[in-house]
């Protein structure tokens, strides 16, 4: 084995002194040195969950501020009468349109009392003059007296009747009567793909 001298530290005199620093606290500096660690790894993570913790705070604070504001007597007061005064508008409009529509229905239903007796009356009027011998047109209107029944059987004179197209009329040529042509299509194969 080596020779090995040992010497005192604390000698003034010796070579090897070691000066040393004064103490600091060691649990702070080591607290400190995990601290900056972790930032430096974490650290845009801890800001962003920073932000979304303050914002919740905040967004609850106020949810709490305006139901107890909302919860307070005298304002749940006045809701409730702004929703009965609600109400019973919304009960009167529905009466006045069921009225409404009461009135409509009744004219509808007077109308279509008054077509049935229409149409019963004709009937009975066809009914009678079959049974008198007479010939009677539906289409003709029950004011319509027989003699202007008689007046209106008469037989018109027809008037000469004029060819509907020249002779020299051919459609296929385009020529004559109409303006409008016929001209056959293009010869040939047909110009596709």
């Amino acid at each position: 084995m080596d020779d090995v001298e040992i010497t005192d530290v604390e000698d003034d005199n010796s070579p090897y002194r070691v000066e040393k620093a004064p103490l600091n606290n060691q649990d702070l500096s080591s607290l400190s040195l995990t601290v900056g660690e972790l930032l430096s790894q974490y650290g845009w993570y801890l800001l962003a969950v920073t932000v979304l913790v303050y914002l919740l705070i905040q967004h609850l604070s106020k949810r709490r501020s305006s139901q107890s504001s909302s919860s307070s007597p005298q304002q749940t007061l006045q809701d409730a009468a702004l929703v009965a005064k609600r109400q019973e508008a919304m009960e009167a409009a529905r009466i006045k349109m069921q009225e409404e529509l009461d009135a409509k229905a009744d004219i509808f239903r007077e109308k279509q009392r008054q077509q049935e007796e229409e149409k019963r009356r004709q009937k009975i009027e066809v009914w009678d003059s079959m049974q008198q011998g007479r010939s009677y047109k539906g289409t003709a209107k029950p004011s319509q007296t027989t003699e202007e029944a008689s007046s209106s059987t008469t037989v018109k004179p027809k008037s000469d009747k004029k060819p509907l197209r020249s002779a020299d009329y051919n459609p296929l040529t385009g020529q004559g009567g109409s303006s409008v042509s016929w001209r056959p299509g293009r010869r040939g194969p047909s110009s596709g793909g």
